[in-house]
């Protein structure tokens, strides 16, 4: 099969799923999995996809976001992983930002420390903190409905309030080049805040969102540790130079 065929089926493939993995695509063009990975390579370098563990993922557009119900049935198994993590690093006594978001929403049940204080601008989180009997401060604000997130000008007075020991906060796009990204402006805004009053900072992102980027800009790599999941070893060497990654394994 001729290299453009295979890249018009790998395309059509994203069309229908989003996501299809490596395996997958190699079956359907009738192709080793080495020939595949220069293809989705090759893909990415015209823009026409982005890269994810083990296999593609469709480019969103730049101001295109999912609700959270959408969100929180992507990549969970992936979420709860990274999340577990970041609930072991709260220590006894922390005073933690909580932001708005699937993945950080996954950290609350694996809160095992005592006295924490969390303070968040996610609608969703409050339930769950509450029913840990963990005691918590909302920012106040407009809530945005597709993300239940308080954003504004509220949001941002009621932050100025605190001071965190560490932050936890979930990004659309992690990029070389544009660094940590979200769709909207007015999160992305809160979130940068956040960070600035943190004394440490952990994004905690699935795989997926490596090499992506969307509308409005958070901050640099360098201005936090990124949690993941599973991320290719190539990948990890593009970013190793800008930022800390850890990834969490199975």
């Amino acid at each position: 099969m001729l290299t453009e065929e295979r890249h018009l089926i790998i395309l059509q493939l994203l069309k229908e799923k989003e996501i299809v993995k490596i395996q997958e695509i190699a079956e359907a063009t009738n192709s080793s999995e080495s020939t595949i990975r220069r293809d989705l390579s090759q893909l990415e370098l015209e823009k026409k996809l982005k890269r994810v563990h083990g296999g593609a993922a469709s480019v969103s557009q730049k101001r295109n976001e999912l609700s959270m119900m959408e969100k929180s049935a992507r990549f969970l198994n992936e979420k709860k992983r990274i999340a577990k993590y970041a609930a072991s690093l709260i220590q006894d006594g922390d005073c933690i930002y909580l932001d708005a978001g699937t993945t950080t929403l996954e950290i609350i049940p694996f809160i095992k420390a005592n006295d924490v204080t969390v303070v968040t601008n996610g609608l969703t989180n409050v339930e769950s903190l509450l029913s840990r009997g963990i005691q918590t401060y909302m920012t106040g604000g407009m809530l945005k409905p597709k993300t239940k997130a308080f954003i504004g000008r509220g949001a941002w007075l009621g932050l100025q309030q605190y001071n965190f020991d560490k932050c936890f906060i979930g990004v659309n796009g992690i990029h070389y080049e544009s660094g940590l990204t979200t769709p909207d402006p007015e999160e992305a805004f809160i979130k940068k805040q956040a960070i600035t009053q943190s004394q440490e900072v952990f994004i905690v992102a699935d795989s997926s969102k490596f090499n992506q980027s969307t509308f409005a800009y958070i901050a640099s790599l360098k201005s936090g540790t990124i949690l993941t999941d599973e991320v290719d070893s190539e990948l990890l060497t593009v970013y190793q130079d800008q930022t800390t990654i850890k990834v969490v394994n199975p």
